[in-house]
């Protein structure tokens, strides 16, 4: 940080924008997915409906639960096998609407799913289409009996996006998830957030004066989970709420009944996020509202610091409300937030909610082409390779059984190596459009049918059918 503590230079990376746009909203439920991973048929829960996983994810295998009181989301999970420490994926895949904004959240109760040999859950990864998101670590969290969630927020490429849970190096027993949602944001949601080349990947959402249950839907229109501020500070009720209409990321309503404060002019000083914080870049907002009488004449005007260091002078906070973000802010370690009344102000410093994302920049995408020649490919055979789900070649450490791919800013497939896999069924015509192709292996398998024309493949090198079942005339 001593090499950007110079307020000018953190304000140019930081793009701080305050919120005042009037948008309308709708009271209908966030329309999206939600899936009950390892369910076998529809439940509804707090009123809404969730779906078994069957219809979005062809591998793995459904498990129940036997710890009693269990939400009911929570009773199954879906397991994936883990084979010799192989870095494989397992991807839920659903249809969303191309270039709309969607909120997933993915939630893990182990229960002891993997057996007495495994009292400790699995640590894995999570992959979003082509892009590593984080590692899935919930042991403190089921140590204390609770479920752990996750939640980011990604822009839709294509017509489908797909949802992994991936088994690495660390991972010692059988990764599992219990459930899955990708719900539909609001355009004005995160806007100041360039999502052509990143995602947003939530740390912590807290509405700091409310210290009772968590804010979710029906107070939050979009599920968005704030969590009770726990640390112990000064609260105060506020005897108006603002319309949060006037806000780009809505917040609910909820989290401007009571706020974080001083009973003097003195400054407001925190810890937050209540945790140490990796070297990265990061999204920070933060919404305030006066908790007073609109009528006062007397005016509230804040200084906020972060780590001593500038995040924005004289913001004006009145009873219809005030937001405040920086796009891209350096933390790393512990972080101060520091509130303090302006020269100009006679009200002391006050905070109502916060949220902090970390920002990934995107993995990429693999060529649509070879996606659905391979996906084609995926459906004329009976039973092809478990980890042919999401995208082919990213993660780079994730590719499919069998592929190699090609490096830089467009992603081809390069070589197909199924060699001795069990393989049968056909080998789809459509292995012509893999264009890029420079070997194909395909030996001692019991694929049948006709052998495809791959005249089409002007970089193929080195073709091994032998030992299949083929039949009729070689093109």
């Amino acid at each position: 940080m001593s090499a950007m503590s110079t307020p000018s230079f953190l304000l140019s990376l930081s793009f701080l924008f305050l919120s005042f746009l009037s948008i309308s909203l709708s009271q209908q439920p966030p329309k999206g997915y939600l899936i009950d991973c390892g369910a076998t048929s529809k439940t509804v829960n707090d009123d809404r409906e969730w779906l078994p996983d069957e219809d979005f994810i062809s591998t793995g295998s459904s498990k129940n639960l036997t710890v009693p009181r269990l939400f009911p989301t929570f009773s199954t999970v879906r397991s994936f096998p883990l084979q010799n420490n192989l870095r494989r994926k397992f991807c839920y895949t659903a249809r969303v609407f191309k270039g709309a904004r969607y909120l997933i959240r993915t939630a893990y109760y182990y229960g002891g799913v993997n057996g007495v040999n495994f009292t400790s859950p699995p640590v894995f990864d999570q992959i979003v289409d082509g892009t590593f998101w984080r590692v899935v670590n919930t042991t403190e969290d089921y140590r204390k009996g609770s479920t752990s969630f996750y939640e980011a927020v990604f822009e839709a490429k294509g017509t489908t996006m797909s949802v992994c849970i991936a088994s690495n190096t660390y991972t010692e027993s059988d990764p599992f998830i219990s459930s899955l949602e990708m719900l539909l944001l609001g355009d004005s949601l995160y806007n100041t957030t360039n999502f052509d080349s990143y995602a947003l990947s939530l740390v912590v959402r807290h509405s700091f004066g409310h210290n009772r249950s968590l804010i979710s839907y029906p107070d939050d229109l979009f599920d968005r989970y704030w969590e009770p501020y726990a640390e112990n500070v000064s609260v105060i009720a506020s005897n108006n709420t603002p319309s949060v209409s006037g806000f780009w990321n809505i917040p609910p309503s909820k989290i401007f009944e009571s706020a974080l404060s001083t009973d003097q002019l003195e400054p407001l000083e925190f810890r937050w996020p209540p945790l140490s914080l990796p070297n990265s870049t990061y999204y920070i907002a933060l919404y305030f509202a006066d908790n007073r009488d609109s009528m006062l004449s007397s005016s509230r005007v804040l200084r906020i610091h972060i780590n001593e260091v500038r995040y924005i002078s004289n913001l004006e906070v009145t009873s219809a409300g005030a937001a405040v973000f920086a796009t891209r802010w350096p933390l790393e370690g512990q972080t101060k937030i520091t509130l303090s009344s302006a020269a100009n102000s006679n009200a002391s410093p006050l905070i109502n909610a916060g949220e902090i994302f970390d920002i990934l920049r995107l993995g990429g995408r693999t060529h649509t082409r070879d996606v659905i020649t391979l996906n084609a490919m995926k459906s004329s055979l009976r039973n092809p390779p478990l980890d042919w789900n999401g995208d082919p070649c990213l993660p780079l450490n994730y590719t499919w059984t069998g592929i190699t791919c090609s490096e830089g800013e467009r992603i081809r497939v390069v070589t197909l190596n199924l060699t001795s896999m069990g393989l049968s069924g056909s080998l789809s015509s459509s292995i012509a459009n893999l264009t890029a192709l420079t070997g194909i292996w395909l030996g001692n398998n019991s694929l049948s049918g006709t052998i495809p024309n791959l005249s089409s493949l002007r970089l193929l090198e080195v073709l091994h059918l032998e030992d299949n079942q083929f039949n009729g005339d070689i093109p």
